[in-house]
């Protein structure tokens, strides 16, 4: 691969390639990558780093590593972290359930903000990962129109892992009808704003059915080294 700067330009071009003229941010998931090279990436020009574990994002932000770009927390979220982000970091992605989001609301009650965040659905299905059933979406869209202390600005997911291109274009176009669904439905404190699937393997399919922000790690700064002992987020 080449430098930060010459990848964060490559797959700028796949995405206006896919995009056909629509905006698509591009989010840059920095996880296990130091604050030199998030720095790299920002200066590159992503619209936003996203981290998946919240100790390495306020290591991170102290160092001024996310400067110049918005910040977003991609992964799953334990409930006692949220006090770390809460008013710090632009979009939370992963809220997937009433507690989570009656945490989030109180802490930025507290902090006197508004919390910007996406509901994370689990699409297939999968025991392994985090996200709410895409039947329990009217739910947490109910509990959240009452809050003040939050915003739901769209919905998150993360569909399986495949090497078969195109495997994952029936998750996308899933997602995308939910996303259209709950716009049309207009929920109170809900704004179908940002429809974020798709990263390094199919971020153009994603696109192609509809999403207008993409998670991006392994195309702009490499494969990660997975030899260190990961650290809960």
């Amino acid at each position: 691969m080449g430098s930060i700067a010459e990848n964060v330009a490559r797959v700028r071009e796949r995405i206006e390639s896919a995009a056909g003229g629509r905006r698509v941010l591009l989010v840059a998931a920095s996880k296990m990558n130091d604050a030199d090279r998030v720095r790299e990436a920002v200066a590159a020009g992503v619209d936003a780093c996203g981290e998946n574990r919240v100790q390495e994002l306020v290591e991170k932000r102290a160092a001024g590593a996310y400067e110049g770009a918005g910040l977003h927390f991609i992964g799953h979220l334990q409930r006692n972290k949220v006090k770390y982000l809460v008013g710090s970091v632009d979009l939370i992605e992963s809220v997937d359930s009433i507690e989570l989001l009656g945490d989030i609301d109180a802490r930025a009650k507290k902090l006197c903000v508004v919390q910007d965040v996406l509901l994370e659905v689990n699409i297939a299905g999968e025991l392994s990962k985090s996200g709410v059933e895409p039947e329990r979406l009217p739910e947490l869209l109910d509990f959240a129109a009452s809050l003040e202390g939050l915003r739901v600005r769209g919905l998150m997911s993360i569909p399986p892992i495949s090497a078969a291109p195109g495997a994952n274009r029936p998750y996308f176009a899933r997602m995308r009808e939910l996303f259209v669904d709950i716009g049309g439905k207009k929920y109170d404190n809900t704004a179908m704003d940002f429809l974020s699937m798709g990263m390094s393997g199919d971020f153009e399919d994603a696109i192609a059915e509809g999403a207008n922000m993409v998670r991006v790690g392994t195309g702009i700064f490499g494969p990660r080294d997975y030899g260190a002992p990961a650290k809960e987020g």
